[in-house]
């Protein structure tokens, strides 16, 4: 039986272009007792922020549209202070140069695809809390 997370908990908006990795993320999120949101793109999660409550942001980094993981960390720097220190960012491209200059420079959690459920869990507790 799973226990309910509590209503005073925001859930995790999750910001991911890939359904296979949102359904991933989310069942081990929820697994471990998280609330999570999910938005497909960058632009959707900035619309959901602008509007909701989260206890923390976690982005791909490069998807496609308009608006990366690096705009989504800069929106939130911008107009949710509060969530500066609890975002983390995933990515499948940390080899690219202009990734490993933006995570040196923003000091933003990175976990790098493909992960492990536990490597997750690990970064989500450290940034985030147990729920």
């Amino acid at each position: 039986m799973k226990i309910p997370t509590p209503a005073s908990l925001a859930p995790i908006l999750l910001i991911e272009d890939e359904p296979s990795v949102t359904a991933f993320l989310r069942a081990a999120l929820e697994r471990h007792g998280y609330a999570v949101a999910n938005a497909a793109s960058g632009a959707e999660g900035l619309k959901m922020l602008s509007g909701g409550k989260y206890s923390g942001v976690i982005s791909d980094i490069r998807m496609p549209g308009t608006v990366n993981g690096a705009e989504v960390h800069a929106w939130v720097q911008k107009n949710r202070p509060e969530l500066c220190a609890r975002i983390i960012l995933i990515s499948g491209d940390t080899a690219n140069s202009e990734t490993q200059a933006f995570l040196a420079q923003s000091r933003v959690p990175c976990i790098e695809k493909p992960f492990r459920v536990q490597q997750l869990m690990t970064i989500v507790e450290k940034t985030f809390g147990k729920p």
